[in-house]
């Protein structure tokens, strides 16, 4: 198989690349080269998707499949460049869409057939979790328009975990973990969280391009439970020391805390009306030949990949030593009987 990943140099798109060399494919990574190196064996032709034309480049080839992770602010228009120039001489393209595309929030178990967000079709410079929404909207509606229901498969991918992870999200806990100590947690025990592993998510998408798989699937993980994962991660990684301290979800609001990501956030944890963002129904992608690895394999490769990156550096998500002791401090947990112990 001739495979074309635009992209091809990052997490996701690097695994995917990584994966088809290493099954025999022939693959081509088109990507500016700025994140990193394609994966060996893989060939990288440089252009930038934000130069206009610049896809042209490929103008003339071939390719069994494509895939596509565009994002960001202007995903549309590469998307629709990228159709231009290849939809006639590719008999399958992926594209890797976002559980942000759903309009509920809230509900859980929703499958693909759940309402989306209104698409959103002209030039945006600031990006927010709507617009964001809206825009994969708009790219999963033109990859379809061109390619047909035969052709296309949309992959709507929820927390994306494992190697590579620069999102410094999962990885947090992890690597939070590993220091030992009294460690913050939210106290939302029954909160659901779903996860997807980098690997099993390319393997997928390089089997689905083998076997022509067709259609739009929600490439979601199980349905977990978050204080059960944080206790896992602990009983896997934590030191003896180790204390988890659960702060109720009111006191981590009053105290400035964020959700899911971003700075002074406790990552993953989610208000209960978000809830539905992480509880998709897995049944659909599971059936389609999406196979999940076990948590302690992601959760093991997470921490190998905090400790290369350094478990002390600074991080784009999670709390610093100093926000975590500050809120013991003030939470008056500071050095007190451990509430949850690894």
């Amino acid at each position: 198989m001739r495979l074309l990943v635009l992209g091809g140099t990052s997490f996701l798109s690097k695994q995917i690349a990584h994966d088809a060399v290493a099954r025999g494919h022939d693959v081509v990574c088109a990507a500016r080269g700025h994140s990193g190196s394609a994966p060996e064996g893989a060939q990288l032709l440089v252009l930038d998707r934000d130069q206009p034309g610049a896809v042209k480049a490929l103008s003339g080839e071939r390719f069994d499949a494509v895939v596509d992770v565009a994002t960001g602010t202007g995903a549309l228009r590469w998307v629709l460049d990228a159709l231009d120039v290849l939809a006639d001489h590719a008999q399958h393209w992926t594209f890797v869409s976002t559980v942000n595309v759903y309009a509920d929030t809230a509900t859980l178990g929703q499958t693909t057939d759940a309402p989306l967000c209104e698409p959103v079709l002209e030039t945006v410079t600031e990006m927010t979790v709507e617009r964001y929404g809206g825009i994969k909207v708009a790219c999963e509606n033109a990859v379809r328009e061109r390619m047909g229901s035969d052709r296309a498969f949309v992959v709507r991918s929820g927390l994306i975990t494992g190697p590579g992870d620069g999102s410094d999200r999962f990885g947090y806990w992890a690597a939070r973990f590993a220091r030992g100590g009294q460690a913050v947690v939210p106290d939302s025990p029954r909160q659901p969280i779903q996860q997807i592993d980098v690997r099993d998510l390319a393997a997928w998408i390089v089997t689905a391009a083998e076997q022509r798989l067709a259609g739009t699937y929600d490439a979601v993980g199980p349905i977990l439970e978050l204080g059960a994962v944080l206790r896992e991660i602990a009983e896997l990684v934590g030191t003896p020391d180790l204390q988890l301290v659960p702060i109720a979800p009111d006191t981590l609001v009053e105290a400035g805390i964020n959700p899911w990501s971003g700075p002074a956030s406790l990552p993953l944890w989610l208000p209960t009306d978000t809830y539905g963002f992480v509880a998709h129904d897995p049944a659909p992608a599971r059936a389609a030949g999406l196979a999940v690895r076990s948590l302690a394999d992601t959760v093991r490769s997470a921490l190998a990949h905090e400790q290369t990156r350094g478990l002390d550096r600074p991080r784009s998500a999670g709390l610093t030593p100093a926000e975590e002791q500050k809120l013991l401090e003030r939470t008056g947990a500071l050095d007190q009987a451990p509430t949850t112990t690894a």
